[in-house]
């Protein structure tokens, strides 16, 4: 592809207006944003959070429901595009936990649900997440496919970077001796980055008005948490 066609290609803003997809988006951003808040505020000030981090699953469910629901392109490409990634996210984990060689030697807690071979069933929901909203929003750069791509893959690390200080003590995942290795983070540029050029490569509409919100809701609501705890 071209710079002239990546430049084409680029998702188009959000419509201002009272229009009924506006109103669908601000009432998406309100349950997203209440279901943040209400934990935010439970995990930093409750005394005993399990009974927040038990919502945990469903918040990450309903993120990628709304997410499902604002894409406006649902054929069959996109489903095998989901599928594979989810796929390989969570097989990618597999490996890491029992090799130590991807991200460095860690275990998963009990929070983010049912497991299977030792990795939550959820953690291909959020490598599916990372991957399309990050690839979404590198659309917004007027850059080659291959800039898209260390874009997207940084935004993936650099929000990896604000969860790591706060996956132990929600019982996310832990690490051997409770330090975070460089690895890590190497890992997930690497793997993060061939997803991407996966994400470019495949042919399905590329925006989401949601996206932008999803990732700063993110952001914001790890890196608070690492502030306040």
């Amino acid at each position: 592809m071209s710079f002239s066609e990546s430049t084409q290609s680029l998702p188009i803003a959000p419509p201002t207006g009272t229009d009924p997809g506006q109103r669908r988006l601000r009432i998406a951003q309100g349950i997203l944003l209440l279901f943040h808040v209400t934990g935010f505020l439970g995990l930093a000030l409750s005394q005993d959070p399990s009974f927040f981090l038990q919502f945990t699953p469903l918040n990450l469910l309903l993120t990628a429901a709304l997410l499902l629901a604002f894409h406006p392109d649902h054929s069959p490409t996109f489903i095998w595009f989901s599928l594979v990634v989810m796929v390989t996210g969570f097989f990618i984990e597999v490996v890491g936990i029992n090799t130590g060689y991807i991200f460095g030697q860690y275990t998963y807690g009990d929070t983010l649900g049912i497991k299977v071979l030792g990795v939550p069933l959820l953690i291909g929901v959020n490598w599916w997440i990372l991957t399309y909203c990050t690839g979404i929003l590198a659309r917004y750069l007027p850059l080659p496919s291959i800039g898209r791509a260390v874009v997207a893959a940084l935004l993936m690390v650099g929000l990896d970077a604000c969860i790591e200080p706060m996956a132990g003590p929600l019982d996310f995942w832990r690490w051997q001796y409770d330090l975070i290795p460089l690895l890590n983070f190497k890992g997930w540029f690497i793997i993060s980055f061939i997803l991407q050029i996966y994400f470019n490569r495949t042919e399905f509409t590329k925006r989401n008005a949601l996206v932008p919100f999803v990732y700063l809701l993110q952001l914001l609501f790890f890196f608070g948490l690492g502030l306040v705890k």
